[in-house]
């Protein structure tokens, strides 16, 4: 199975940024890959075997789908590995240097669509987050 990295360095301490990344209040308002979509309900029991789910619908309403899977790993701050609902694997490294934070993201390619959209979707929602991030001011 391919794995696909994406990257981002944002302005924001990794307390800011792991608070941002996992409270559920907040994933709402980032965790989209365009203007076209929205995530109306977030939920995170952020444990070793706990579970999370994103809604993500489009805004048009002709999709939607639920984005779950259950962590395997929680290092607060620093780490946090995932198994999807389709049994591929997502690990998330917050790296603080500075007060910047670099979060790598490595997942396992689906199937279904071109690695590059993939790519380009996850690299999206992250970019997005970056934004949220950085112009946050609480």
């Amino acid at each position: 199975m391919e794995q696909i990295t994406i990257k981002a360095n944002v302005k924001a301490s990794a307390k800011k940024v792991w608070e941002l990344w996992t409270n559920p209040k907040r994933i709402v308002k980032w965790n989209t890959a365009s203007d076209k979509w929205d995530t109306p309900r977030a939920e995170n029991d952020l444990r070793v075997g706990g579970r999370f789910l994103s809604r993500m619908e489009a805004k048009d309403n002709s999709f939607g789908f639920d984005f779950t899977g259950t962590y395997d790993e929680v290092g607060p701050l620093k780490r946090i590995a995932y198994t999807m609902e389709d049994g591929r694997k997502a690990e998330i490294d917050f790296k603080e240097n500075q007060g910047n934070t670099e979060i790598i993201t490595v997942f396992d390619a689906e199937s279904q669509n071109p690695i590059d959209m993939q790519r380009d979707g996850w690299q999206a929602i992250l970019d997005n987050f970056k934004h949220y991030t950085e112009n946050n001011k609480s």
